[in-house]
């Protein structure tokens, strides 16, 4: 199982927001790059990295961090926030990301993401937030009626490779109906806080998993994670 360390960017701090609430933020680190870093030197082999700034205003405000942060190496690079044009998707694989998070507008423009999908292929992935089941979008802040599974049965047929799932009120718990949805490789994000719950997605055969919160206040060793569940 691949484990993602995160780092979350505003004003080019990595921080962390309370279920996607811009006044409720925690700096973890005032230098990104010296936090990525630390997860190289902790073994890590991913990161995923969250332009908040993006996501919230499209802007590209964190866009030379993000490139500084590639510019270490070592690491396989998923970016996601206020992605919503190919000339973004364009500009972040040429920095040298390893691959973009269409967010929002995969909901709100499944063509688009089917045709991104289509040309860029496992370049793409979709994060899909669900709250109480259904898709939810703009920061959980607008619920859509149609169920999370149901949409990511939507992405796979239209040759989306990877799915990113979050459930904000499940607290990192994963559908394990969207582990047999074929054709896609499942990602759990959001609230994983303790080692039991990677060895219950590892059991699942879940692809891989996000490490927020619980890797920057020490619930989940790293080192330890990487060591335990990359090694498999």
């Amino acid at each position: 199982m691949k484990l993602y360390p995160a780092i979350d960017l505003r004003g080019g701090q990595a921080v962390r927001l309370y279920q996607g609430d811009y006044d409720r933020m925690t700096v973890y680190n005032a230098d990104p790059v010296a936090q990525a870093q630390q997860f190289i030197d902790a073994g890590a082999k991913y990161l995923h990295v969250v332009d908040l700034d993006g996501a919230k205003d499209d802007t590209t405000a964190n866009l030379q961090t993000i490139a500084a942060i590639a510019k270490l190496g070592g690491l396989k690079i998923e970016v996601g926030g206020g992605i919503r044009d190919e000339a973004r998707i364009q500009r972040y694989l040429d920095l040298g990301a390893d691959r973009c998070i269409l967010g929002t507008v995969a909901v709100k423009n499944f063509d688009f993401t089917a045709e991104m999908a289509q040309k860029y292929g496992a370049q793409i992935a979709v994060g899909v937030d669900m709250k109480d089941g259904a898709v939810a979008v703009n920061g959980w802040k607008e619920v859509t009626p149609e169920p999370g599974v149901a949409f990511c049965r939507r992405c796979a047929n239209a040759g989306v490779k990877a799915i990113i799932a979050t459930d904000i009120s499940r607290d990192g718990t994963m559908h394990r109906e969207l582990l047999t949805i074929p054709g896609i490789e499942v990602t759990a994000s959001g609230g994983i806080a303790a080692m039991a719950e990677l060895a219950e997605l590892s059991a699942m055969h879940c692809h891989a998993a996000i490490l927020g919160k619980s890797i920057y206040t020490g619930a989940i060793d790293l080192a330890e994670a990487v060591r335990l569940y990359e090694g498999e």
